[in-house]
């Protein structure tokens, strides 16, 4: 039986971090999770090249006690595949839970995704965990955002995003903003994933708010 979309808040999140630079933005997007009183669940998979921008960006480097080591914790009683409500899936297990329609997952974001992702998303290449928990997403009509980051964008990548959002995913481009005045990168990363949570319909009482 197909899941059932409702106005209620997710609960039960699949994040996705890909090769594309920008950790920073996953690492401020996991600490909103992970605080979160209203998720109660994180699937959350790592690809290959997203281990080596992470070692780059972050000095976080394997995956042992990887979901402590992005959250800035090294409690080893956190354990290796999980820290808190968040629960790390290899990209090779394309039997995982979040690989089935009739797991119960209620959105999926992928922060940030590569223009390489997004082309096996878009034209239905579900070799890895990543992209068949993707396909999931949109055939179980339940929200997908895309948090892509590349630039220029050529021809190949325009259409892409057009036939993932015409499949019925979110383009949510990694584009900081600017006019609050961040005063540091974190900053500046903590409000866009604010941003991606409020329009998954989980708004954060500390975002920014626009006065006038």
């Amino acid at each position: 039986m197909p899941y059932v979309l409702t106005n209620q808040p997710p609960q039960n999140l699949t994040v996705a971090t890909t090769g594309a630079s920008g950790a920073i933005f996953l690492r401020h997007f996991l600490l909103a999770l992970e605080r979160d009183r209203r998720i109660e669940t994180v699937n959350f998979i790592a690809s290959d090249s997203a281990l080596r921008v992470m070692a780059e960006e972050l000095n976080v480097k394997g995956r042992s006690n990887l979901i402590a080591r992005i959250l800035g914790t090294s409690s080893p009683a956190r354990g290796r595949r999980s820290a808190g409500k968040i629960h790390l899936q290899s990209n090779d297990d394309i039997g995982a839970n979040v690989a089935s329609g009739s797991y119960p997952a209620d959105a999926m974001v992928v922060i940030p995704c590569s223009v390489g992702t997004l082309a096996r998303i878009a034209n239905g290449i579900a070799s890895h965990l990543i992209e068949r928990a993707a396909d999931v997403t949109l055939k179980e009509n339940r929200p997908l955002v895309l948090c892509v980051r590349e630039t220029p964008l050529h021809k190949i990548h325009i259409r892409n995003l057009y036939r993932a959002a015409d499949s019925g995913a979110t383009i949510f481009p990694l584009i900081p903003a600017f006019y609050y005045r961040p005063a540091s990168l974190d900053e500046m990363a903590r409000e866009f994933a604010h941003r991606v949570l409020a329009h998954l319909g989980l708004p954060q009482p500390d975002a920014f708010r626009w006065k006038g």
